[in-house]
């Protein structure tokens, strides 16, 4: 049996892309997930609706190592790593598209049930730079 912890969570996201080309656009999101903590790791968990479609996300947490994980109307890998270039993919009904993400800065807090994760990096689809992004979390226990 693996020694798993589960919370409920209350969810502040706050996605900002900076395109190449064009104008800077920022997203906020308020949703509940899960906290999960498992071998070691830190897991959170949560739904997204995208135009009436569900997106799971799934969010391997760290201070130089993250890995966000999406299945449903968005299926996408993208591994984060301060230290190199890692490479990762972004499905949609027209294909697979490699992706290769440069992760420039990147910080993780925890304390008891709550946290934030911040993350900038750039994101580059066919050797083309699309954009600069910024994720921004903060995470607190449902009371």
């Amino acid at each position: 049996m693996t020694n798993e912890a589960r919370s409920q969570v209350n969810i502040k996201l706050i996605s900002t892309i900076r395109p190449i080309d064009g104008e800077s656009e920022s997203q906020e999101m308020w949703l509940t997930g899960q906290l999960l903590e498992k071998a070691g790791s830190l897991y959170l968990k949560y739904e997204e609706v995208l135009d009436d479609k569900i997106i799971h996300t799934t969010m391997k947490l760290g201070n130089e190592r993250a890995l966000i994980m999406r299945a449903g109307a968005v299926n996408m890998r993208l591994p984060l790593n301060i230290m190199e270039q890692q490479t990762g993919h972004y499905d949609s009904e027209f294909g697979s598209m490699p992706l290769v993400i440069h992760t420039k800065n990147m910080t993780f807090s925890k304390q008891a049930v709550s946290g934030d994760f911040r993350v900038q990096y750039d994101l580059l689809m066919g050797g083309q730079s699309v954009g600069n992004y910024t994720l921004d979390i903060t995470f607190t226990e449902v009371q």
